[in-house]
């Protein structure tokens, strides 16, 4: 991917191909011991012989030029305080541009030096929705979390289901009313990507009511070939001022452990009260290695991605195969399958501690995921070829 002004070419490794090379090391076992993991760490530890695929971040060596970036970027021995570098709203924009088909106004950008869960808790103060906080379940138990520690009211509605898996329940949101309406696209636990009719729709709900749809999109660049992925202002129509797209490299590079993310908002007055709402916090745009990491990633991780969905959509597969009617909702992005626990063979009341004990594999509960999730477990397979291997004979003693 070329860029309006690329001056980083050294960040690329030189050699074969990088999707060769990322090919290539997707189908070797990959060591985290010793890096603070809590994936692992939750997990027991490497050493106890358990699988770890329960928090979602990948198993897998995120892209040698973010990497290389970060070295060259730690060897200069001042880290002071950093300014915003604007380019990074026209990278920004640039990568709609290529990856989505999508056009973004670099001005709609707001580069965040924080996380997603912190973006969307910053969001709400912003936002001060006079009604309550609509979003569906099974969902992202952070949604639940951060409206309790807002003090605002909310409202989980329970997700339909037809042949293919979940439908969002859009009489139910039509309702109202809406302070503001929360959503993962695509959606966490079960990587269902939501149509643009259906994330219109709940813009509309929201924009009637007075309030905003925040679009969590973290997984979006994790839509599987063949899918595509509706980012919530460019599908909005006349909902689009009040609606909020959310994103990160954290998820789609790997460097979730480097919080950063950025937030597409059209309408400057928010725009305006989200930063006022960060500087109560003493939190302003950029940062010193958050602005690193996404430069190089959005600057040169296309082909490090492309060869990721590769392998991805190949474990899906695999999965899928094997797991067949126990799997909840067709996975169509990211690396996460979201299971029936009975049909796999557990009680539902203990099936993460029942897969654990019977296979060595940790997930994630789906109690985690509020109303509906009872019963059901997430699992992640963005693991090395080999790890999958394992997975997969493990799994096929149930």
């Amino acid at each position: 991917m070329t860029t309006p002004s690329d001056d980083h070419r050294g960040d690329r490794p030189p050699g074969p191909p990088v999707d060769r090379l990322v090919e290539r090391a997707f189908d070797q076992s990959f060591d985290r011991s010793g890096t603070g993991s809590g994936k692992w760490a939750r997990a027991g530890g490497e050493a106890a012989g358990v699988i770890a695929m329960g928090l979602a971040d990948m198993d897998l060596p995120g892209p040698p030029a973010v990497a290389a970036a970060l070295r060259r970027r730690a060897e200069h021995p001042a880290y002071g305080y950093t300014v915003c570098d604007p380019a990074g709203r026209s990278l920004v924009a640039h990568w709609y541009r290529e990856r989505h088909a999508v056009e973004i106004d670099p001005a709609w950008v707001l580069l965040l030096p924080f996380g997603p869960r912190t973006a969307v808790r910053i969001l709400l103060e912003a936002v001060r929705p006079a009604g309550p906080v609509l979003f569906p379940t099974p969902e992202w138990g952070g949604f639940a979390q951060l409206c309790r520690s807002a003090g605002l009211p909310y409202r989980e509605l329970p997700l339909a289901r037809d042949e293919t898996g979940y439908r969002l329940p859009l009489d139910a949101f039509a309702a109202g009313p809406a302070g503001a309406v929360l959503l993962s696209s695509p959606h966490n636990p079960s990587g269902r990507v939501w149509t643009a009719a259906e994330v219109r729709a709940l813009a509309g709900a929201a924009a009637r009511s007075g309030g905003v749809l925040v679009s969590d999109e973290v997984h979006g660049d994790l839509t599987h070939p063949g899918r595509r992925h509706p980012v919530a202002v460019a599908v909005a129509g006349p909902y689009r001022d009040r609606t909020v797209t959310l994103n990160s490299v954290g998820k789609t590079f790997n460097s979730s452990g480097i919080p950063s993310c950025f937030a597409l908002v059209p309408d400057a007055a928010l725009r305006e009260r989200i930063t006022g709402a960060m500087a109560g916090y003493g939190l302003w745009e950029g940062g010193l290695l958050e602005q690193v990491a996404q430069g190089a990633a959005l600057r040169h991780g296309g082909p490090w991605l492309d060869a990721l969905l590769r392998h991805l959509s190949t474990a899906r597969d695999r999965l899928t195969g094997l797991l067949g009617t126990a799997v909840r909702s067709a996975p169509e992005a990211s690396y996460l399958l979201w299971l029936d626990a009975a049909a796999l063979g557990l009680p539902p009341g203990s099936a993460r501690a029942a897969l654990l004990e019977r296979c060595g594999l940790e997930a994630s509960d789906g109690a985690e995921f509020g109303p509906g999730g009872e019963g059901s477990l997430r699992l992640n397979y963005a693991v090395p070829t080999p790890v999958l291997d394992q997975a997969l004979h493990r799994l096929e003693r149930l």
